[in-house]
């Protein structure tokens, strides 16, 4: 019998906060197909919980790599963020020994990703394509549990830091945020240093 694995993130683009790689198993494909996974992102929180909750109950098994924001920094020095990911998929799959992975590939070259993937494990299938969410249930499931598990985080750091938004360049909360903890020369650990958005806020502000 076949234990498809599927494994995404969530929080790879954020500038504040960790980001998340979940992975769940399952033994029959039929197993997802009453839990409303498609579309996550478009589901509220409150339901995302809910049916985060129901994946757990359903699944063979799962498990969850978070990886914060000064963990990224000490990594990025020598490798990039893809092989920072590609780790975390690693653990993943050898917690829960699949037979075949469905990956979200955070590229659009998914043949590169597969093999820094079989480099490290043998004898498996990996199915790696670009927006995979969308094509199959067990990376929707997993992106789920990424999701909550990154926003369950980020409710915890604003409860000390204050709200920050997002955590996104793209959101101006997040980047005020970033740009008072520059002007008042501290800058929590949550923040990417590594990231260009940081860097050039900082090096803009410094002047």
């Amino acid at each position: 019998m076949n234990i498809i694995a599927g494994i995404d993130e969530a929080g790879r683009g954020s500038v504040i906060g960790p980001m998340v790689i979940a992975g769940i198993i399952i033994e029959d494909v039929n197993t997802l197909l009453n839990i409303s996974i498609k579309d996550s992102k478009k589901l509220s929180p409150r339901k995302r919980e809910i049916v985060f909750n129901r994946i757990i109950e359903n699944v063979k098994g799962y498990h969850i790599e978070v990886i914060n924001a000064e963990v990224i920094d000490r990594k990025r020095k020598y490798e990039t963020l893809n092989d920072i990911e590609v780790e975390a998929m690693i653990n993943i799959i050898e917690k829960l020994k699949p037979n075949i992975v469905q990956i979200g590939s955070p590229q659009n070259n998914a043949k590169s990703f597969i093999e820094k993937i079989t480099r490290k494990i043998k004898n498996i299938e990996i199915i790696s394509v670009h927006n995979a969410e969308d094509i199959f249930p067990t990376v929707a499931a997993a992106s789920i549990l990424a999701k909550v598990t990154r926003d369950r985080i980020i409710t915890e750091l604003k409860k000390y830091y204050g709200d920050f938004g997002s955590g996104y360049p793209s959101d101006m909360k997040t980047i005020n945020f970033i740009i008072n903890s520059i002007r008042k020369n501290q800058i929590p650990n949550i923040i990417r240093k590594s990231w260009k958005t940081f860097t050039n806020l900082l090096s803009y502000y410094n002047h």
